[in-house]
């Protein structure tokens, strides 16, 4: 027998879903609602990233464009826990062919939503991007936003892959036709560095 409660849930998650606009559809198609998702607790998601990494960028110059000149950076991220782990501050420091890269990232825990917000910042223009929003899903970090590349508006996927316990990639895609296509404009490797 259902109980009665879980019809009442789901009931509210289907209500919930049709209020949301196509767009944000597009951008993240919904998992399966199960019982163990409404009741997870994401806040810890990120402990496995906690402390110093070893990290190679390639990074796509000019996104959806037809171009397919990268470029390379390599240096050290540092991943500290805030507010009790249900935050986190990346510091990424790299090199590349054209000079350095200081980036900054505020990665925020919603106990209502139970979802990240990632809050990216470049050193060299000191504002932060729109935040990707998402959580774990069978392990990996899914991430969407929409915001505007050179005038047009885009979804934005950024997807944090843990491959074992000293490797992560990372992968941010850009898609211009509402998500049906991706092209992946940063690909990142970080490998722990061992003390």
């Amino acid at each position: 027998m259902i109980h009665a409660d879980w019809l009442r849930t789901c009931a509210l998650v289907c209500a919930l879903a049709a209020l949301t606009p196509l767009t944000a559809r597009a951008a993240s198609p919904p998992a399966a609602v199960t019982p163990a998702a409404i009741e997870r607790d994401g806040q810890h998601d990120f402990d496995f990233e906690i402390g110093t990494w070893k990290t190679d960028v390639r990074l796509l110059t000019k996104p959806l464009s037809g171009s397919n000149d990268w470029i390379e950076m390599h240096g050290t991220t540092v991943v500290s826990k805030v507010l009790g782990g249900r935050a986190n501050l990346v510091e990424l420091e790299a090199d590349h062919p054209g000079g350095h890269f200081s980036g900054l990232s505020l990665r925020l825990y919603n106990p209502q939503t139970r979802q990240w917000s990632l809050n990216f910042s470049n050193a060299k223009n000191g504002t932060l991007a729109t935040p990707t929003i998402g959580a774990f899903v069978n392990g990996r970090g899914e991430f969407y936003d929409q915001e505007l590349l050179d005038g047009r508006a885009i979804f934005v996927r950024f997807f944090i892959t843990p491959i074992d316990a000293d490797t992560i990639r990372f992968e941010q895609s850009y898609s211009a036709d509402g998500g049906r296509t991706w092209e992946a404009n940063w690909i990142a490797t970080d490998t722990r560095v061992k003390p």
